[in-house]
């Protein structure tokens, strides 16, 4: 019985499946925006904190003097 659940769900879907399962999904007016806005306040921290990372490690080898 779980090993039945287990393999339902992970099983692999076709490419065509898979396209046809997302033609489905209807996006309502604002969704799009609300998409771009989580991956700037998820991704822009991030990077932001990669970008101090490297450039302090820059500023300490190359920098003083």
């Amino acid at each position: 019985m779980l090993s039945e659940r287990f393999k339902q769900a992970f099983k692999r879907k076709t490419k065509e499946e898979l396209d046809e399962h997302y033609d489905k999904i209807e996006l309502e007016k604002g969704d799009f925006l609300a998409m771009v806005i989580a991956a700037l306040i998820t991704f822009l921290p991030v990077l932001l904190i990669a970008l101090f990372v490297i450039f302090g490690l820059m500023w300490l080898l190359f920098g003083r003097g």
